[in-house]
């Protein structure tokens, strides 16, 4: 590394620092805005808070990293700029490649730090705050109500396309997985129901891996006619075949992005499309995560071309284009999600298309300035 590489990468280091301090602050303040209230509320003591927190900062570091990156290369050539720095180089003869290749490294070393976190430390960090988040909720909860009417899900409905099963639960309970008011319809090939299970309460058994219902009836149906031919009543019985994952019916109930890497994976293999019209949804959002480590390099091809670009122009013009066409992205990245989750496109060129058009723009404006 040359000195003019080493000043430029100090110029940018310090100012990234700083850009990623603040902006990790102010997501930390608006979490704090919407749950430091909940979180008192169901009796956290300080330290669960702080703890919490601390479990929470990585899973904002997809988020953080691309916003900050962008602000701080623009304010470290903004800055380089007002010294006559970048000028000084142009008339030395060097390249826009000679004087951005340190910020073309750090954007490649984030994009692959970033897919690392995303791998790894991002999906553990939102199951663990959310977790966190859920089991304070219930400790407060048990204070006041029996175990049974804590963390409940009302009208929980899953539909198992392979086994032709459809589950519906009165009430479901997110704290011991137990359901209440169960009903689940056995389908033939045709989707005429063979038989039917209603009973006051079922839970998953962790152990054997099967479904075990309490206190119910089962009814055998015609299948040609829709007649019951037989009805039985029981106080438990044990259904080996009956191996859907609760935590799978409960994760299908929360929105794509606030899942985790993990979860969505566990969602897209055994959950397929014509099971839920809303898996889309989830593949889409599998997908942008594993693409979003491009924006690292995204962002160093809008603010150098544009902030080195004041050379010959008001630099703010320059840092107003990266900017509006960093803004253009995320607008793209959106319309790119809607037309994926309505089947218009592809999941994965919906989570794709975005960050390859921008970057060739980069890179097409990159050239142009050389």
């Amino acid at each position: 590394m040359t000195r003019i590489d080493r000043h430029i990468f100090t110029e940018w280091l310090v100012a990234f620092s700083i850009t990623i301090g603040a902006t990790l602050s102010i997501l930390i303040l608006e979490d704090i805005q919407d749950n430091m209230q909940d979180l008192r509320g169901y009796g956290a003591s300080s330290q669960s808070i702080i703890y919490y927190y601390i479990i929470l900062t990585p899973s904002l570091l997809s988020s953080v990293i691309p916003i900050s990156l962008i602000i701080s290369i623009l304010f470290s050539l903004g800055n380089l700029h007002r010294n006559n720095e970048i000028i000084a180089m142009r008339a030395a003869g060097m390249s826009l490649w000679r004087i951005s290749r340190t910020l073309w490294l750090v954007g490649a070393i984030f994009s692959f730090l970033l897919l690392y976190l995303n791998s790894f430390l991002i999906p553990w960090s939102v199951e663990k705050s959310n977790l966190l988040l859920e089991n304070y909720s219930y400790a407060n909860e048990l204070k006041d109500n029996e175990e049974e009417q804590v963390g409940l899900h009302y009208n929980l409905a899953f539909y198992n396309h392979k086994d032709h099963r459809m589950w519906f639960f009165n009430r479901f309970s997110n704290f011991n997985y137990r359901g209440y008011g169960v009903t689940v319809s056995t389908l033939d090939s045709e989707n005429r129901e063979i038989s039917r299970i209603l009973a006051k309460e079922a839970y998953f058994d962790d152990i054997d891996g099967y479904w075990v219902f309490n206190w119910g009836r089962e009814v055998t149906f015609n299948p040609e006619e829709g007649d019951a031919i037989k009805s039985l009543p029981f106080e438990e019985i044990k259904m080996t075949a009956f191996i859907e994952d609760p935590k799978l019916m409960k994760t299908l109930e929360k929105r794509p992005k606030d899942l985790s890497l993990f979860e969505l994976s566990n969602i897209l293999e055994k959950v397929k499309e014509e099971d839920n019209s809303q898996i889309r949804a989830y593949a889409v959002r599998y997908h942008a995560i594993w693409a979003s480590p491009l924006s690292c390099l995204i962002v160093v091809g809008l603010a150098v071309p544009f902030a080195v670009a004041g050379v010959r122009v008001n630099p703010i013009i320059g840092v107003s284009k990266s900017m509006i066409l960093f803004l253009l992205y995320f607008l793209m990245a959106n319309i790119s999600s809607v037309l994926g989750e309505r089947a218009v496109i592809d999941p994965i060129l919906a989570a794709w298309l975005p960050n390859a058009l921008i970057l060739l723009v980069g890179l097409i404006y990159h050239r142009n300035m050389k």
